[in-house]
């Protein structure tokens, strides 16, 4: 969490004391909230959700992907990003990534086969992806772009808002992000058609509000749907997430001016200007230096991350994607031609890449002799790292 405080407090409480904590017909925070996400993104259509998972499985079961379907996602995110494929019915195929951390476009042509229906690109610790490339196979081979923007929120890729760019894109505000409910999320869409069904699986009850339509069945029910307490929240959010991306970016520059200096090498960013800042990334040569650096700098090795690498996604490399064997996606028919050999070795380079990254973190509270004694612990590790080879 970076910022919560007293406006978030004034909205809160003006929520419990009109009493109106439900949307539908009493509240309008969370009409209010989807309404001006969609602006700042510049889309048509906003939903909020109880939180990220929720929002990548309306985003594809709206976009009607399901039994049948292979779904490319890379071998490193969240595992939420294979449940929701699980969740819609449909095959995760697990992808390299590349040396920007984020999925690597051409792994993702490569793996394109007759059942692939979607490919999400994931922009990874608010690394953005190369979405141009993502644009281009859309085109070329005509799979959807489901954008996985749930640790980018408030980023941009040459201009254009993350999650806004793919045919549908999902977000994120849990506690660790860069804006926050506690929980939750958003799905977001242009496509008219996409945006029904997705209010249906986030709320398949909402036809009793909003008019009885041919809606179906949502498997997530209504447990999917965000209270008027969340959106009174992510209203005075949305008030401050631009100062503190722009600060972010201010330090990552920094820092990386310094880093560079000193002989650190960064990771490779896709759009530096745009993207969230949230991290500052390095590659090393081997495993041992980067754990080394990570010692001494107060970092974070990237393959230690635990659930955001594919080796760690026990039920999918399992295939127990269901409670009962009936409903798991591993075990349908429709399924069977789907590829799901999945191995802990199968993205070799994904883990030799993780395993030599490093990242340390900014924060949009931090005095700028914090930043400066950041920078300097940076440079002194990586003097020493030096003075070790």
């Amino acid at each position: 969490m970076y910022r919560v405080g007293n406006e978030e407090l004034k909205r809160i409480r003006s929520v419990v004391e009109t009493g109106r904590l439900f949307r539908y017909g009493i509240g309008d925070e969370c009409a209010t909230f989807e309404r001006r996400y969609a602006e700042k993104l510049g889309v048509k259509h906003c939903v909020l959700t109880a939180s990220g998972t929720n929002a990548l499985t309306a985003a594809l079961i709206g976009a009607r992907i399901g039994p049948g379907d292979e779904v490319i996602i890379p071998a490193c995110t969240y595992m939420a990003t294979a449940i929701a494929v699980v969740a819609a019915g449909a095959i995760p195929l697990i992808v390299d990534i590349d040396d920007s951390i984020t999925l690597d476009p051409v792994a993702a042509e490569k793996a394109i086969g007759p059942r692939t229906k979607a490919v999400i690109p994931v922009h990874m610790w608010g690394q953005v992806c190369d979405m141009n490339a993502f644009q281009a196979l859309s085109d070329r081979f005509g799979v959807l772009i489901i954008e996985d923007a749930c640790q980018a929120v408030g980023g941009a890729y040459e201009g254009r808002m993350v999650g806004s760019i793919g045919a549908v894109g999902g977000f994120s505000f849990n506690y660790y992000k860069n804006m926050t409910c506690g929980e939750g999320g958003a799905v977001v869409t242009d496509d008219e058609s996409i945006a029904e069904r997705m209010r249906c699986v986030v709320d398949p009850c909402s036809f009793y509000w909003n008019g009885r339509d041919e809606s179906f069945a949502g498997f997530t029910y209504d447990g999917a749907r965000a209270s008027e307490i969340e959106g009174a929240m992510l209203n005075a959010q949305l008030d401050r997430i631009d100062g503190m991306i722009e600060e972010m970016r201010r330090q990552k520059r920094k820092i990386l001016d310094a880093a560079v200096g000193a002989g650190l090498t960064p990771v490779r960013a896709n759009s530096i200007e745009w993207e969230c800042g949230t991290h500052v990334m390095f590659r090393f040569p081997s495993a041992a230096q980067a754990e080394a650096f990570a010692e001494l700098a107060g970092g974070t090795v990237a393959i230690k991350t635990g659930r955001h690498v594919y080796t760690e996604w026990d039920q999918i490399l399992g295939h127990r994607g269901a409670h009962h064997p009936a409903l798991n996606p591993f075990e349908l028919q429709a399924n069977r031609e789907c590829r799901m050999n999945y191995s802990k070795e199968m993205c070799r380079r994904s883990l030799d890449i993780l395993g030599t990254t490093v990242f340390i973190q900014t924060h949009p509270d931090r005095t700028e002799n914090e930043v400066e004694k950041q920078i300097e612990t940076v440079c002194h590790a990586a003097s020493e790292m030096g003075n070790r080879s």
